[in-house]
């Protein structure tokens, strides 16, 4: 059982390794996202720790690998005394592997060498009414999951032995988030662009889930939109509606009206690789992530649009039971 003094420091540090203390039934793992500057390399590692529920299932620490150009995916175990994480910052080794705030070491069979982060990241704002991306919620104890952006976007530098070959960083883009706790949703979409074409600068992210909940289960939404140096969200617990959700082969159609305004998102939805996620006994392989999807976007403030971009080398998932997701 987590303390009192772990659970304030999680509350403020959603960044922050939240599994002080647990020995069974949690995982957590942070979304490390880089593209290049010619948008030919996509990746995203995600180093992160599960532990099971005790009998056959298994405790390990991870670094999955995730290659966005080709859909190819890669899981590398580690023993769980290889893993240590700080509990108040973005910091998080793995082996030989490490992840900060200034950047990441890999020593991986696809990934080789040490990206810097140039910038300063970027992420939700905490404060003590609402911690992070998930508002309230996230200062409810016995929720399934939880959410943190680490940062919406940061500059990158380096070079990484790709699969054996050099390969330049210089000008690269990065995006980091993250998810922790009993078990992943058991239907969700969520999707992510830091590549808009009429903002350099901008980022979204965006994620609809069924969420357990005392009697009856209702589906949450996150959504939050960073352009013109402002960070705009669309969430269940401010007040927002959605006025459309649809899925089919092909895209994702999402309006969301509130106090921001009105955000309408199409996603062409891409076929991509295979992720593991938890579950309670193991982390299983069955999420399909793409990292090439195509989303148009649009923002509008009192029918004025204020933001319209194509955003490009957009990474999403579409999981589970989508349509109960849809249907509650």
């Amino acid at each position: 059982m987590r303390s009192l003094s772990s659970y304030i420091t999680g509350v403020r540090h959603p960044e922050g390794f939240h599994g002080e203390g647990r020995t069974k039934n949690f995982f957590e793992g942070w979304y490390f996202k880089f593209v290049s500057q010619d948008q030919s390399q996509r990746w995203a590692v995600i180093p992160g720790i599960f532990r099971g529920l005790g009998g056959e299932s298994r405790d390990e620490a991870f670094v999955q690998v995730l290659d966005g150009a080709t859909g190819r995916s890669w899981y590398h175990v580690y023993p769980v005394h290889e893993f240590r994480a700080s509990a108040d910052s973005f910091d998080v080794h793995v082996g030989p592997n490490h992840f900060s705030a200034k950047g990441a070491t890999l020593d991986l069979p696809q990934l080789r060498g040490r990206l810097e982060i140039t910038s300063e990241l970027k992420p939700w704002p905490v404060t003590l009414a609402s911690p992070g991306i998930m508002g309230w919620y996230g200062l409810v104890p016995f929720m399934e999951c939880f959410h943190g952006i680490v940062s919406f976007g940061h500059s990158i530098e380096g070079q990484l032995e790709v699969e054996g070959k050099q390969q330049s960083f210089a000008g690269a883009k990065g995006y980091i988030e993250k998810d922790w706790g009993k078990n992943f949703p058991s239907g969700y979409i969520w999707l992510h662009s830091n590549h808009l074409d009429s903002d350099k600068e901008a980022s979204l992210v965006a994620s609809a889930a069924i969420i357990p909940w005392l009697s009856k289960p209702f589906r949450g939404f996150i959504m939050g939109l960073h352009h013109s140096g402002k960070l705009h969200s669309w969430t269940t617990y401010n007040r927002s509606k959605e006025l459309e959700l649809t899925l089919d082969d092909s895209h994702v159609t999402w309006r969301v009206d509130g106090p921001d305004g009105l955000l309408e998102i199409k996603a062409e939805r891409k076929r991509g690789g295979l992720l593991h996620a938890p579950l309670r006994e193991a982390m299983h392989q069955r999420v399909e992530e793409t990292m090439d999807a195509v989303f148009e976007v649009r923002h509008s403030i009192k029918g004025k649009v204020v933001l319209e971009a194509k955003a490009t080398s957009g990474a999403m998932e579409v999981f589970g039971d989508t349509e109960r997701l849809l249907r509650i």
